[in-house]
């Protein structure tokens, strides 16, 4: 007889391209056990053997001969070929196109479910051909499927950061996955004025600007190069108004714990953590994947429209071999307590921006036709008289 009091058995996990475990620590605070990692990357290795230790590490997707009994397959591909910020040379090119032995090994694995998350501009590149051709291989091989672009700021994070979640399955309904929760945009009401973020990268067409938040973290260079946005700290006082936050803070902005990339540096410089913490998935949108894994719920179909093939992508959608719709539902899945900026970015400790970072991005600014506030541009003006100034004598 069974024993109808035994607690279920956990959800088993195999993660591929898996990073530093941004999926993976999700699923695991949701309940999930992680039974494989794929990574090819060293400093991600030495990240993912320090805090998944006993977790067979296979270094290449393109040798892993087949995947393990597993429920869930997760898969978060190489952005590089499909962000603005990368090559865009699309799903085929040499980086995001290795997602196809993800499909190579699907036709010999039975999962119940399988998450992709991936850029938002994997929506619009190329006429949407990425998307296309992820959602025609999972309809070639008998899966339903559903995608959400969703925004960090709805765990809580003070990150707003877009991306793309695909969730598919041959045996189960996905729409209960990603569509069960809407909570709506968050209200402006909810964000301070004391701390705004921006890219000092930018300038002439965009400033990634961000009230109470920093713009999207991202991977930085293949050298190791830290690309760190900004932020202006209101009423700070020159040459602390304009900083950069550590990476301990982006290590918190993506939901880790602070430290969490320190074991990279067993094998790479410093600056690559920030490529492993700008490449990761924020850890509580896998975690609140994982909820709905375990428990689907209902969804609402009010709102959607058929969606046919050739057609723009729009931000949610589901679909199976036969049909295809556009669902109504926004980038909020919940509403989770938020962290202010100024409570997680330690400005005692956070560099302040160069000189010469910030007299290019000034200069480019006030080239450009872009709105601001004055008092930014004011602040960028002090700031830049105050780092051009002697060090003061010991």
């Amino acid at each position: 007889m069974p024993d109808l009091d035994a607690a279920p058995r956990p959800l088993t996990v195999a993660g591929l391209f898996a990073g530093i475990g941004g999926v993976e620590l999700g699923l695991k605070a949701a309940g999930m056990q992680t039974k494989l990692l794929c990574e090819w990357w060293e400093p991600a290795q030495a990240v993912l053997e320090h805090h998944f230790p006993g977790v067979p590490l296979h270094d290449d997707i393109q040798t892993l001969k087949a995947l393990p009994d597993v429920d869930v397959v997760t898969a978060g591909f190489p952005c590089t070929d499909l962000s603005q910020a990368g090559r865009t040379a699309g799903i085929h090119g040499e980086a995001s196109g290795m997602v196809k032995h993800l499909f190579e090994l699907l036709e010999d694995a039975s999962p119940r479910w399988v998450v992709i998350e991936n850029v938002r501009n994997m929506l619009a590149l190329d006429r949407g051909t990425a998307m296309e051709y992820l959602v025609s291989e999972f309809e070639r091989l008998g899966y339903r499927w559903a995608y959400r672009l969703v925004d960090s700021r709805f765990t809580g994070v003070p990150q707003r950061r877009q991306r793309v979640i695909f969730v598919a399955s041959r045996t189960e309904d996905p729409r209960g996955v990603l569509f069960a929760d809407d909570a709506g945009e968050r209200p402006e009401s909810d964000y301070r004025e004391d701390a705004f973020g921006f890219y000092w990268t930018e300038g002439n067409t965009g400033l990634g600007w961000a009230q109470d938040a920093l713009p999207t973290l991202k991977g930085g260079s293949g050298l190791g190069i830290p690309s760190s946005p900004a932020m202006w700290i209101r009423d700070a006082e020159p040459g602390r108004a304009i900083v950069t936050p550590r990476i301990e803070d982006a290590e918190v902005l993506q939901g880790f714990p602070r430290g969490w990339t320190e074991p990279a540096l067993k094998r790479a410089k410093p600056g690559v953590r920030w490529k492993l913490v700008g490449n990761a998935v924020t850890v509580g949108v896998s975690r609140w994947v994982g909820r709905r894994l375990l428990t689907p719920g209902e969804y609402d179909e009010t709102g959607q429209i058929i969606l046919p093939k050739g057609m723009r992508w729009p931000t949610a959608a589901w679909g199976t071999p036969d049909e295809r719709w556009a669902a109504a539902v926004s980038l909020w899945p919940e509403r989770s307590s938020y962290q202010h900026l100024l409570d997680v970015v330690d400005t005692n400790e956070a560099p302040p921006l160069s000189l010469r970072a910030t007299a290019g991005f000034h200069g480019r600014l006030l080239r450009s036709r872009l709105r601001y506030p004055q008092a930014f541009s004011d602040a960028l003006k002090l700031h830049a008289e105050r780092m051009a100034e002697p060090a003061p004598v010991a």
